[in-house]
């Protein structure tokens, strides 16, 4: 499993920053409640969550967990604890930052999803327009292209105008990927290797296909970009049936 950059800072953010805060604390542990100390601990594993995923929060809640013993509780410097209200609160703050962490990493998912889907709407939005306004369904094909290798992550995309030649891999129009004499897995296995075609097809006629090359070791991107694609691909498809519609439309 690959992480990014983010994640990793976030990881190290969970096991240090918690420490940290707790040895800043040290100081008024006599005259500040454990209460409010434990809630002091709790904004952290909540900003390390917001940094990171739910592994770093989960990995933030334990160690604040265990330093709010250590640290802030009698006996000091030692994980027991005298006091029972000072367990409450120990649980309470494992309990609460492991909470948080969840519903902290939950709201990063959905940014990022609302984000991505808003940026696939524009794209096929922009598709529309263009072929609204263009008097050149091959410029239409060509804005396809380019949205498909930023869509796909793709490392090049050629099109083929005329009729179907070989069987190569095929991205269908339900987003799987069908690879002949082969069961192919594409969320386990990712790509095929070669290029693979997405076919442009509108109502019913098959208009050309795209055939899309990925980057070596890429993974299959996600359901919805593929779904996109797809749709991507029919609108050129669309744009090459009103051609061929009107002969004049060049």
């Amino acid at each position: 499993m690959r992480t990014s950059l983010r994640d990793t800072v976030a990881l190290v953010a969970g096991l240090l920053a918690p420490f940290l805060t707790a040895l800043a604390l040290v100081p008024l542990r006599t005259s500040v409640t454990h209460t409010n100390l434990a809630l002091l601990m709790v904004v952290v594993v909540v900003a390390v969550s917001a940094l990171g995923n739910r592994y770093a929060g989960a990995l933030a809640a334990l160690s604040g967990a265990a330093w709010f013993d250590f640290l802030l509780t009698e006996p000091y410097q030692s994980f027991h604890i005298r006091d029972r209200a000072d367990i409450e609160t120990a649980v309470l703050l494992l309990l609460v930052g492991l909470i948080v962490s969840q519903l902290a990493a939950r709201a990063r998912t959905l940014r990022t999803v609302a984000v991505t889907d808003a940026s696939y709407l524009e794209r096929l939005h922009g598709t529309t327009r263009l072929s609204r306004t263009t008097a050149s369904p091959d410029e239409v094909v060509a804005r396809v292209r380019a949205e498909l290798v930023d869509v796909l992550d793709l490392r090049s995309c050629r099109f083929e105008y005329g009729t179907l030649v070989g069987r190569p891999p095929r991205l269908e129009s339900d987003g799987s990927l069908e690879v002949p004499g082969w069961i192919w897995d594409g969320e386990r296995q990712g790509w095929p290797e070669g290029e693979t075609e997405l076919r442009a097809t509108a109502r019913g006629r098959y208009r050309g296909r795209f055939m899309l090359t990925p980057a070596a070791g890429a993974p299959l991107p996600s359901l919805e970009a593929r779904l996109v694609a797809v749709d991507l691909a029919s609108q050129a498809a669309a744009a090459l049936a009103e051609r061929a519609a009107d002969p004049e439309r060049v």
